[in-house]
C-alpha cells in the first residue's frame, strides 16, 4: 500500500533571498526576522498536525529487514 502524498504549492513555495533594501523596508532586521519567524512557525505547526504517513507496507518492511539481515 503506497501512501498518497500531496503538496500544496503555496505552502511549499521556493525560498528566496532578500536584498538589504527589502529588509530595511520591512522595518529593519528585527521586524523582518519576526515576520519570517511567523511563517516558519505556521509551517512547523502544519507539519506537526499532519497525519502520520507510513512509507512502507508490512510486506515491504519484512523484505527490507530480510535484506538488512543478509547484508550484515
Amino acid at each position: 500500500m503506497k501512501p498518497k502524498i500531496t503538496s500544496d504549492k503555496n505552502f511549499f513555495g521556493q525560498q528566496r533571498s532578500y536584498t538589504p533594501e527589502e529588509v530595511l523596508a520591512a522595518g529593519g532586521t528585527t521586524a523582518f526576522g519576526l515576520k519570517n519567524q511567523k511563517r516558519k512557525a505556521e509551517a512547523l505547526k502544519a507539519i506537526e498536525n499532519a497525519p502520520p504517513i507510513e512509507p512502507f507496507s508490512d510486506e515491504e518492511w519484512a523484505k527490507l529487514m530480510d535484506e538488512v539481515a543478509r547484508d550484515k
